[in-house]
């Protein structure tokens, strides 16, 4: 393994040649500021308000937390290092049970935020594109263990949502032309090249150092480091091809003879491939969970649907030829039935367990 090794402002960044070891304070600072990532302030707030519903369950606080990076970042080091014993959360939803609500919105509180309008110059676009990203592959992930009949899919997912955190370091320590926001013409597997021939070390690999480092499965770090190998196998083909897929949707240059090839070391073949492609645009990127069972009544049920259409009371009666106070009365037992404390609260934890 080599070196970062920082090139002065300006300078074209030098192949390194010593051991990672002794990275100095310009890499260590890299790796702290990674480590640090930010998260989105309006998904840790859904997080906070889902944890504090008397309802809760587990499905809403893994999609919450897996919905955005830097929270999965944080509460995966928490699950797998906590009070300096390693515990061996494999992924997300393990995490959550060995925390609980209580200790995962703690962990959440501790993560800094960001800004989706915040003025530019305080990163936020920059820290939007990571998360962004993150996301998609993770969607597509999802979609290639559903083909592949993948079994470590909480590994899986973890790894999509951390597999680009090695730009964020080279992003830090070489500019812009080596992070995240980076031209998005160039292919991935060129840009690794580049990478390597320029720096002497690529993303990939800075990635699952990183991620190594945090306490991660190791599972999760070899599914990073492996994500731009052709001859890529398991969790790192299954990321490889998710991340093929993302930039193919959003018309990056990828070599379609690359992804048979990945996608042949899952066991998938053309149709199938042909399958994922056309179904990824239409996916939503929700991770699939089994349904709860609903609480709710029928009309119960009809009068949220119009809650969530933006009615208020006279226009759901009117709608559903009941009286007002009817309405409100199916309403009022909604909030009880699911301790949702408003309107919206119950609008969201309905739409997030599928009944609406």
């Amino acid at each position: 393994m080599t070196e970062l090794k920082a090139s002065p402002a300006g300078a074209k960044p030098a192949t390194a040649s010593r051991t990672m070891g002794a990275g100095g304070r310009r890499l260590a600072a890299a790796f702290d500021s990674a480590s640090s990532l930010p998260a989105l302030a309006d998904a840790s707030g859904r997080l906070s308000l889902i944890a504090a519903s008397p309802a809760v369950s587990s499905s809403d606080l893994i999609n919450a937390v897996e919905g955005d990076a830097a929270l999965t970042i944080a509460v995966m080091q928490a699950a797998n290092n906590g009070n300096g014993h390693r515990r061996g959360a494999g992924g997300v939803p393990a995490a959550v049970d060995a925390l609980g609500a209580e200790r995962l919105v703690a962990v959440a509180r501790r993560v800094d935020t960001y800004d989706l309008l915040a003025p530019a110059g305080t990163g936020s676009l920059r820290y939007d594109l990571f998360r962004r990203h993150a996301a998609a592959v993770r969607g597509a992930a999802e979609q290639v263990a559903d083909s592949a009949q993948i079994d470590e899919r909480d590994e899986l997912a973890v790894a999509a949502l951390v597999h680009d955190v090695g730009r964020l370091v080279l992003g830090d320590l070489y500019g812009p032309a080596f992070g995240v926001d980076a031209d998005q013409r160039e292919a991935p597997d060129d840009r690794v090249k580049r990478e390597r021939r320029e720096l002497g070390i690529d993303h990939a690999l800075v990635g699952a150092v990183l991620v190594r480092r945090w306490g991660l499965p190791g599972s999760v770090a070899t599914a990073v480091e492996g994500h731009h190998a052709p001859a890529a196998k398991g969790l790192a083909a299954a990321l490889r091809l998710a991340d093929q897929i993302v930039h193919r949707a959003a018309g990056g240059p990828i070599s379609s003879d690359a992804m048979k090839r990945t996608a042949g070391e899952l066991g998938l073949d053309e149709a199938a491939l042909r399958e994922l492609l056309f179904e990824f645009p239409r996916a939503n990127g929700t991770r699939r969970r089994a349904a709860e069972p609903c609480p709710l009544s029928e009309r119960e049920l009809d009068a949220l649907r119009g809650l969530s259409a933006g009615m208020v009371y006279k226009q759901i009666a009117t709608e559903l030829s009941l009286s007002v106070s009817t309405v409100r009365t199916h309403l009022h037992n909604v909030y009880r039935k699911i301790g949702a404390v408003d309107r919206a609260q119950a609008v969201l934890l309905a739409r997030d367990r599928g009944w609406i």
